[in-house]
């Protein structure tokens, strides 16, 4: 080997996170696998400059032409993309972590395992000395702690992995807002780190937020982006989430149980317990989800602090943290289209801006979007902006099919209540609880007036409809003018075909502007198209 390639090499080395003591797994053959020997006629002439970037040497490649171009240092590279892939492949544990919590060990599960009571006695309680949460011994905590260090042990070790990643970025804004470092644990419980996760009633991302919670604090969704599901916009906001919840319960326990089930499922639960104000008094009372919530917390707090007494062993990341910046994004772009432009994989750009759900990043008149890369390639993306924003267009301007619409959900809904509304079925069209609306709205009990105005956020994006326009052709069918806002039902009508002929009219739409309960209609009826009274 040459000198100058010992210099490029030894350069490498540095950049790379220092040593780590912690256990590896497998760490022999990646190191195999990852180490790349030229020899000296495979070697390209690369030197080392005098210029720093982000405080890191950098290799320059002399061309033919006497200039240098400037390359990443390979080793580093080759590190960021391995543990991205690593992250990848971990989305899937959270299926596996949702119902361990839901249905815990098991009444005739038998767990053996070296952790005597009394040891884990002691140890819980060195660790309550050490966090504001009250961690004391409980039967129902040793069963689930026994339970992940068996049953569920490898999602233990994958997500000891995982959080390599999460959690330096978890711990720099729950201090920002002078919340307990410990809550980073809670993203495990909700998510399994997962920044894709979405539950069955559709909460999504790392901090699991429905759709009218993340709205409240600001995560906006529409047809491109969701961003419950970015990592730093959803930690900021579920930290101001559990910061008003702290300050409702002024108890740790309570705030996490209240941000699993909702703060009125807590309260309910102190009634029913006769004003006990102590998790493992009112955990009889709470859904059942959430009896093992705060249990498989604590678990995995106490797997994470005594992980080398039991033996875990997990994958350790050579550059944990590795760095990343941002670019705004000036036009429309997709994630195939910068595969071929920078040198990242479609499976790392979904990792690094998981917000996107078409893998397309919008450009939207008022909105500022952000690719996130690796910081090596952020030079080059930004170098060649003009030529890369030209390509897109020409690529864009070939398209057959037409990119989907930018369409974005309201905040918050004003809902007139008609004739024959009831709770349940406005709390069904717009995918909420109706204890959430009766919260929103101060209500007392399930009775509703008509002409009442009840304020609610959606779950899922609702677009009102208040026009409707048709199209200008006519039909046999007895179509009416355009911008008309009636239709006259004709022989063979149903409420199907007649959706069908004005676009954004839904059936449901129909119905409940017309207050129709069922599927007949009579010939001559004028059906309205709007909800033209409000």
């Amino acid at each position: 080997m040459n000198q100058k390639l010992k210099c490029a090499a030894f350069v490498a080395l540095l950049s790379a996170t220092p040593i780590m003591v912690a256990q590896q797994v497998d760490s022999k053959p990646v190191v195999e696998q990852d180490s790349v020997l030229l020899s000296v006629e495979e070697t390209p002439a690369i030197q080392m400059s005098d210029m720093k970037i982000d405080g890191e040497y950098m290799a320059l490649e002399k061309k033919e032409s006497g200039k240098f171009q400037l390359q990443d240092l390979e080793a580093a590279r080759k590190y960021d993309s391995l543990w991205l892939k690593e992250l990848h492949s971990s989305a899937s544990l959270f299926s596996d972590m949702l119902l361990e919590i839901e249905n815990g060990p098991g009444q005739d599960s038998i767990i053996v395992v070296d952790l005597p009571t009394d040891t884990l006695k002691a140890r819980l309680a060195r660790m309550n000395e050490k966090t504001p949460f009250n961690i004391s011994y409980n039967p129902s905590l040793e069963s689930v702690i026994k339970s992940f260090l068996t049953r569920r042990r490898d999602l233990m070790q994958r997500m000891m992995t995982a959080s390599q990643f999460y959690f330096p970025l978890f711990e720099e804004e729950l201090d920002k807002h002078d919340l307990p470092l410990e809550i980073k644990y809670l993203a495990i419980i909700e998510s399994a780190l997962n920044p894709k996760a979405r539950s069955r009633v559709g909460a999504k991302g790392l901090w699991q937020f429905m759709y009218g919670t993340g709205k409240m604090y600001g995560l906006d969704v529409s047809s491109y982006v969701d961003e419950r599901h970015d990592p730093i916009m959803a930690t900021e906001a579920a930290s101001k989430y559990l910061a008003k919840l702290y300050e409702i319960f002024n108890d740790w326990d309570l705030a996490l149980a209240a941000y699993n089930s909702g703060p009125g499922n807590v309260n309910k639960a102190i009634r029913r317990s006769g004003g006990y104000e102590n998790y493992w008094n009112i955990r009889p009372f709470l859904p059942r989800e959430t009896a093992g919530y705060l249990p498989a917390f604590l678990a995995t707090m106490y797997i994470f602090e005594y992980a080398e007494e039991h033996g875990l062993a997990y994958k350790k990341a050579d550059r944990p943290y590795f760095e990343t910046d941002t670019v705004h994004v000036k036009n429309m772009i997709s994630f195939e289209q910068i595969t071929k432009l920078v040198d990242i994989s479609t499976e790392e750009l979904e990792m690094l801006n998981p917000a996107y759900k078409l893998n397309i990043i919008p450009k939207v008149e008022g909105k500022n979007y952000s690719l996130r890369l690796p910081k090596s390639m952020i030079g080059k993306f930004v170098a060649n902006e003009e030529q890369i924003y030209a390509y897109v267009k020409q690529e864009m301007d070939s398209m057959e099919k037409p990119l989907p619409q930018m369409v974005t959900a309201n905040d918050q809904v004003r809902y007139k209540v008609k004739s024959g509304d009831y709770l349940g079925k406005i709390a069904e069209r717009y995918g909420v609880g109706v204890s959430q609306i009766k919260e929103w709205n101060g209500l007392r009990s399930n009775n509703l007036r008509v002409g009442q105005r009840l304020t609610i956020f959606p779950r899922k994006p609702y677009i009102e409809t208040s026009t409707v326009t048709k199209s200008t052709s006519s039909s046999t069918s007895g179509a009416v003018a355009s911008g008309s806002k009636v239709h006259t039902v004709q022989q063979g009508d149903s409420l199907w075909t007649i959706s069908k002929k004005y676009p954004g009219v839904s059936v449901e739409n129909l119905r409940e502007w017309n207050g129709l309960s069922g599927n007949n209609l009579k010939p001559g009826t004028k059906l309205k198209l709007c909800d033209c009274s409000s």
